[in-house]
C-alpha cells in the first residue's frame, strides 16, 4: 500500500481526475454471433454468455471459435480491449467484463460490446467489478425478465483516471491477490477429484447383498402450489425445495418457502429429515444427476423424488452411494430424446446398491463426511480459506480503486 501512496503523492498529490468511460474510450456494439456458429477450429471468439460462466477478469485464449469467413462480418476486439455484456437475466451480471490480453484480435456477438480505451486494461476490468461501478450501473439497467443496458449509458459511467504508474501498481497488487485465490481454487479442484475417487473406492469395498432403491423407504414427490394464489406463498415459513437447488451436496439451507395453507389445501406433504433428494426431470440431467442430502423437514416440487429412509437405512449412506454411482445411473436411467431430459422411474427404482448393517452404513458415511467437509464445507479447510481470500480481495479492490477526486 505504501508504494501506491508514494506514487499518488508523486504523480497526483492534488487528487485524481474522474472521467466518463465515453471520454476515455469508445464502445462498439456486437451482433451476429450465435452458439450454433461455433466450430472446433477457426477464428477465436467470445460469446456473451461465456463471460458470466467461463472467463475471469482477463484472458489470453478463447473457449470458442468461428469460421474465418463469418469472423470477417463480426465486430472485432483487439488486445487490451474489454468485452462487456449488455444483457443478462440479473442486474448483477449486466456489464460483466473480461479484458482480452491475447495476441491478435477476436470477434464478439450480440448482447455484448467492445470497450476500446486508453487506460490499462486490467485497471478498467477491475473497476468494472467494484461497488462504485455497480452503484452507477444500476441507474441505467432496464427490463424485468431480461435485464439490459444501452451502450450509450455505459459510456456515461464515471471512472477514476490516475496516472499510468498508479494504474499499473494497483493492477500489480490486485493481480497477485487474485492469482493466490486462483491457486487455492486449483488445489480445491484437485481435492474434489481425490474425494470422488476415495468415495468410489470406499463404496466399492462394501460387501453386502444389493437391494433395489425402491425398497429403502418411502419415495415421495411434490408439487408447485399455484403462484397466483398469494395465500400459498406470501410470508411462507415451510421449506419448499426446488430442483434447481439440489446440487450434489448436503444442505439445511432451503430458499423456497410456502405457507401452512399450501400444506392444508394442496397435495403438498412435508418430508421428514434426513432425506435424499434426486432430480427426476430437468435438462440439467443431460450433464449431471443432481442428488442432495436434505437435513431439514421440507416439501418439494414435482420434478424430484425424495427418499424418507425406513428403519435400518442411513440417509447419508444412501446419498454417498448414489453420488458415487451418479454417472452410471445417469447413463442407464436418463432419457434425453425429448424436449426435457427425464429419469426413467422404473429403471431408477430398480437400481441396486449394497446395503450392509446400519453400523457399517454409518461408518462409511462418517468417513466420507470428513472428506466432504474438507472439500465443500465453507467454514473449514480450503473452502473457508478461499472465501476469506475472496473477501479480502474484494475489500482491497474497492479500496485501491477509490481515490480522492481532484477539484
Amino acid at each position: 500500500m505504501s508504494r501506491i501512496d508514494d506514487l499518488i503523492a508523486e504523480y497526483c498529490p492534488d487528487g485524481v481526475s474522474v472521467k466518463k468511460l465515453g471520454d476515455v474510450g469508445t464502445f462498439v456494439r456486437g451482433s451476429g454471433l450465435q452458439k450454433k456458429d461455433f466450430v472446433d477450429e477457426g477464428f477465436p471468439c467470445i460469446h456473451y454468455g461465456q463471460i458470466y460462466t467461463f472467463y475471469g477478469t482477463s484472458t489470453t485464449t478463447t473457449k470458442s471459435f468461428v469460421d474465418p469467413q463469418l469472423a470477417e462480418r463480426l465486430k472485432h476486439a483487439r488486445t487490451g480491449d474489454l468485452v462487456v455484456t449488455t444483457t443478462s437475466e440479473t442486474t448483477e451480471e449486466v456489464c460483466t467484463a473480461v479484458a482480452w490480453l491475447g495476441d491478435g484480435s477476436i470477434v464478439i456477438g450480440g448482447h455484448s460490446c467492445v470497450f476500446r480505451h486508453s487506460l490499462d486494461p486490467l485497471f478498467v476490468a477491475y473497476y468494472f467489478q467494484t461497488d462504485d461501478f455497480e452503484r452507477q450501473k444500476r441507474k441505467f439497467v432496464t427490463g424485468t425478465k431480461v435485464k439490459e443496458i444501452k451502450v450509450a449509458d455505459i459510456a456515461r459511467i464515471e471512472i477514476p483516471v490516475p496516472p499510468m504508474a498508479v494504474q499499473l501498481e494497483v493492477v500489480s497488487v490486485l493481480h497477485k491477490m487474485e492469482r493466490l485465490a486462483a491457486e487455492l481454487e486449483v488445489e480445491l479442484e484437485a481435492r474434489s477429484r481425490q474425494y470422488e475417487h476415495y468415495r468410489q473406492v470406499l463404496v466399492n469395498r462394501v460387501s453386502a447383498d444389493p437391494v433395489a432403491l425402491s425398497t429403502l423407504g418411502k419415495w415421495q414427490g411434490g408439487i408447485t402450489p399455484s403462484k397466483s394464489n398469494r395465500a400459498y406463498w406470501e410470508s411462507g415459513t415451510v421449506p419448499w425445495l426446488a430442483s434447481m437447488d439440489v446440487s450434489n451436496t448436503t444442505t439445511d439451507e432451503i430458499r423456497g418457502r410456502v405457507t401452512e395453507a399450501a400444506l392444508k389445501e394442496t397435495s403438498l406433504r412435508l418430508i421428514t429429515a434426513p432425506s435424499v433428494a434426486v432430480v427426476m426431470r430437468s435438462n440439467i440431467l443431460r450433464r449431471v444427476l443432481p442428488i442432495g442430502l436434505i437435513k431439514v423437514d421440507t416439501t418439494v416440487n414435482q420434478d424430484m423424488r425424495v427418499l424418507a429412509p425406513q428403519v435400518g437405512v442411513d440417509a447419508e449412506y444412501v446419498y454417498q452411494v448414489l453420488c458415487a454411482d451418479s454417472e452410471r445411473i445417469r447413463a442407464s436411467c436418463v432419457r434425453t430424446d425429448g424436449s426435457m431430459a427425464a429419469v426413467d422411474s422404473q429403471r431408477f427404482f430398480a437400481w441396486e446398491i449394497p446395503l450392509p448393517s446400519l453400523d457399517e452404513q454409518r461408518s462409511v458415511a462418517k468417513a466420507l463426511r470428513h472428506f466432504d467437509d474438507l472439500v465443500n464445507n465453507r467454514e473449514i479447510g480450503l473452502p473457508a480459506e478461499i472465501a476469506a481470500r475472496r473477501k479480502q480481495f474484494e475489500f482491497y479492490r474497492d479500496r485501491l480503486l477509490t481515490f480522492e477526486e481532484a477539484s
